[in-house]
């Protein structure tokens, strides 16, 4: 199996359940009051946004390229944050993996 599918599967689960006991403890909206409360929790939240806004115009053209549904990761992303990104990164490493080598294809 190759290691970037098992590292980010590993991340998305290792992240997805550590972010749901936060949620679990603090409710889904917990992060509002720590950011406005902290400037750094609202400088970090605001680089956050920046940097997931970044990733999902690569993941629009990533997505299409490969024949994968972006819509589904984008939506993820604005509800979810990074887990909606690793969930994209593992259906692409997985995609990636099982499309069948060709001689002009580079895969990493």
């Amino acid at each position: 199996m190759n290691t970037r599918l098992v590292a980010a599967a590993a991340a998305f689960l290792v992240f997805t359940t550590y972010s749901m006991a936060v949620v679990f403890q603090n409710g889904y909206t917990g992060f509002i009051d720590l950011a406005l409360a902290e400037p750094w929790a609202m400088q970090m939240l605001t680089d956050l946004a920046i940097a997931l806004f970044l990733f999902s115009v690569v993941l629009v053209r990533d997505a299409r390229a490969l024949g994968i549904t972006p819509w589904p990761y984008l939506v993820a992303i604005l509800f979810l944050g990074s887990i909606g990104a690793l969930a994209y990164v593992v259906h692409r490493e997985a995609k990636v993996r099982l499309r069948p080598a060709t001689s002009s294809s580079i895969v990493a």
